[in-house]
């Protein structure tokens, strides 16, 4: 008896154990209820700002834009591709129709070449060479239409009655052409004191077989000299010895500077110093002698032109770049034109 009822207190202990539980389920579930519906009625706080959103809203309808034109281009572009297709397609169909047309007409042609007799033909092939005839000459005459019309100006050669070319024994007068300038060389007053000076120091090639020495500056030019000693044997019926005199080497002129003269443009002036030295001169006895260096060839045939213009015969010394107006006696005579 007594275990029985105590089967019955545990069972009912039981019971209000699972019903306490139930209970306590259900208030749990309401409470997720209660949770859920004003989680979702509460407002939704953003987390960013309207400001931060906007740019980047902007940079979005910004890049779909830019998406737009490239679709469109990429659209443009394959319709062009299409349209090229087909019309490359349009092409290639009539150069096929023009070459088999081409090939017809060839084909009857000569189908009705050999079809006529041996007159015939000669007479098609002498047709035929004359259309291409005349077709060659209208081209020619093209031609010669075009170079007439590109004919080119004019160029003016100047001639001289002169050319020809004699060694100068009368009087000199002697320039120097160097960078574009023309400087008168005062050669004759420099040859003047030379022949002063060796005659003083004639003496001295009695202890030496050479003698060299310089004169000036005059004119910008410097005058230097090489006396020579020279002996001879002497031998006659009274005595035998020798016989020594001076004897010229060389001379050299040496300019002072690099930029003597004046420019050409300034001699061919009224007034330069250029004209008043060739005023002093006579035409008919005198003869100008241009020393030359490469760097003022140009400047030589305007000045030749004028000199011969004003009746002088000239004479060109060409010089190479860095030597200097050297004279010897064995040297050559200058020619002039």
């Amino acid at each position: 008896m007594r275990n029985r009822r105590a089967k019955e207190d545990a069972a009912s202990g039981h019971d209000s154990f699972l019903d306490i539980v139930a209970n306590i389920v259900g208030i749990l579930i309401i409470l997720v209820m209660v949770v859920g519906v004003r989680a979702r009625n509460a407002p939704v706080q953003a987390s960013t700002e309207s400001e931060n959103i906007e740019p980047l809203v902007a940079e979005l309808e910004r890049d779909e834009a830019v998406q737009r034109n490239l679709y469109n281009d990429v659209v443009r572009a394959a319709e062009q591709i299409a349209a090229l297709q087909r019309e490359a397609a349009a092409r290639h169909q009539e150069r096929s129709q023009l070459a088999a047309a081409v090939t017809l007409l060839g084909r009857r042609l000569q189908t009705r070449r050999d079809a006529l007799n041996a007159e015939s033909q000669e007479d098609l092939d002498l047709t035929r060479r004359i259309s291409d005839a005349r077709q060659q000459l209208e081209q020619i005459q093209r031609q010669r239409r075009q170079a007439v019309d590109a004919k080119p100006d004019a160029v003016q050669i100047e001639c001289y009655p002169t050319p020809l070319s004699t060694p100068v024994d009368d009087h000199e007068a002697h320039f120097q052409l160097r960078g574009g300038r023309i400087a008168a060389i005062p050669l004759d007053e420099l040859v003047d004191r030379y022949r002063y000076e060796a005659r003083r120091q004639v003496y001295k090639l009695l202890e030496s077989p050479e003698l060299t020495d310089t004169l000036g500056p005059l004119g910008g030019f410097r005058f230097r000299y090489t006396l020579q000693r020279q002996d001879t044997p002497l031998d006659t019926q009274m005595a035998t010895g020798k016989s020594t005199y001076a004897r010229l080497k060389r001379w050299t002129l040496i300019p002072t500077a690099n930029d003597l003269g004046e420019p050409i443009e300034d001699a061919l002036a009224e007034g330069s110093q250029f004209r008043r030295v060739i005023a002093g001169l006579d035409p008919g006895k005198t003869t100008v002698t241009l020393w030359t260096y490469p760097d003022s060839f140009s400047e030589f045939r305007r000045i030749k032109k004028e000199l011969f213009h004003l009746g002088f015969a000239t004479a060109g010394r060409p010089l190479p770049e860095g030597m200097p107006i050297t004279f010897s006696p064995d040297g050559a005579k200058a020619a002039a034109e």
